[in-house]
């Protein structure tokens, strides 16, 4: 059962424990989200002990932290591979390790990394923990097809909403110029055949399901960390 939210010390339990697995020479995809800026922190505290690391961030904002943070950066086309990436999520399905992301609107780079990585290691706290994903899926969509991917949304079962900027008017614009539609299913029971039906509506850029791709997940809690391997 979830509850109802996670502490700061709850993530950064987390972050650490997944940045004991960053080694020296490595390329680390760097995740979005309030999590896995704990992450990027610590990875930046060990850079600045010497540790010789190359970041490729996943959003504008994870750029930011990184050079803030002392982190060599990379664009993902400027690197052979991403030896590790480590991410957040928004609800993690404890039975197989599928996660909703997107909350940050960064979900079509985040699974760009998250999937090109050798491991992908996923930091949350107990409260994005679910037996069955119920969030709701972000879609980055194409401007122009807002109302047919809306409509296709619908005819598989969901309500898509078009996510509205919080201190802007207008809709919320991802890194890439598209817009983002949060997408209620209720209870997903198989989240590998709805990810497989969102990526076949056109003009649908990406999906936040992310299916098969962890290949661990460390939950944070209040006297520990909980890790399982996938």
């Amino acid at each position: 059962m979830k509850t109802t939210g996670g502490t700061d010390a709850q993530k950064r339990r987390a972050a650490a424990a997944a940045v004991e697995a960053v080694e020296n020479g490595t390329v680390v995809g760097l995740g979005t989200g309030s999590t896995t800026a704990f992450a990027i922190r610590a990875i930046g505290d060990r850079v600045a002990d010497g540790l010789d690391v190359r970041g490729v961030p996943t959003s504008f904002a994870a750029r930011e932290l990184a050079r803030e943070c002392g982190i060599p950066v990379a664009d993902l086309d400027e690197v052979d591979a991403i030896d590790l990436a480590i991410d957040g999520a928004d609800e993690v399905a404890t039975t197989d390790g599928a996660l909703v992301k997107g909350g940050g609107a960064a979900h079509a780079r985040e699974k760009v990394v998250d999937a090109f990585a050798d491991r992908f290691l996923v930091v949350a706290d107990p409260s994005k923990t679910a037996e069955t994903l119920s969030h709701a899926v972000p879609i980055e969509v194409l401007p122009s097809a807002r109302t047919t991917v809306s409509a296709g949304v619908s005819d598989l079962g969901g309500e898509a909403t078009l996510r509205r900027a919080e201190r802007k008017d207008g809709p919320v614009v991802t890194d890439n110029g598209n817009l983002v539609l949060d997408c209620d299913f209720g209870a997903v029971s198989d989240p590998e055949s709805l990810a497989t039906d969102l990526a076949s509506l056109p003009g649908a850029v990406e999906h936040g399901l992310f299916v098969g791709l962890a290949d661990a997940v460390y939950v944070g809690t209040d006297d520990g960390v909980d890790v399982t391997e996938y």
